[in-house]
């Protein structure tokens, strides 16, 4: 259920809160900037952006990137740029909730988390669903989310 209380340009999916700070439609298009906090150890599942460029940078907390078989590590301040087409996910690797601006260019992709927030979608028992949804916003799901084992794996 949408928690109506967050205002018209945030939503909570799966614990996250979304909080769109510029639109598409502020931008004619051409950007948008997405306030995001992630509880800690959550990340989405493996995906590409077919149309998009996704620039994160992280406010708090520290976070593993995953960009085609490679890992990066971001803490505050540090940013990390994925472009369009590649494969890519992240995990929160702190005890706490970690904050990041998630910028796309071009617009648009705020409105799939809406949409998601909205119908109350869950992974992975609504995968289905989430997946044809995730196709109007040319984004392909490709893996797992990152697990503890990998990072662990890693150093």
């Amino acid at each position: 259920m949408k928690d109506t209380t967050l205002g018209p340009s945030a939503c909570e999916w799966m614990g996250v809160l979304y909080r769109t700070i510029l639109s598409s439609a502020d931008t004619n298009g051409a950007i948008s900037i997405i306030d995001c906090v992630s509880p800690a150890g959550s990340g989405p599942p493996r995906h590409i952006h077919h149309d998009a460029d996704e620039t994160f940078v992280v406010l708090s907390g520290d976070t593993e990137f995953w960009l085609e078989g490679e890992t990066h590590m971001r803490g505050p301040g540090e940013a990390i740029f994925i472009p369009k087409g590649k494969e890519h996910n992240f995990r929160v690797l702190s005890t706490t909730p970690a904050r990041h601006l998630t910028i796309l260019g071009p617009g648009g992709f705020e409105a799939f988390f809406h949409k998601m927030a909205a119908d109350a979608l869950q992974i992975p028992q609504d995968m289905t669903v989430i997946k044809e949804i995730a196709q109007h916003h040319h984004l392909t799901f490709t893996g797992p989310p990152l697990a503890p084992e990998l990072t662990e794996k890693l150093t």
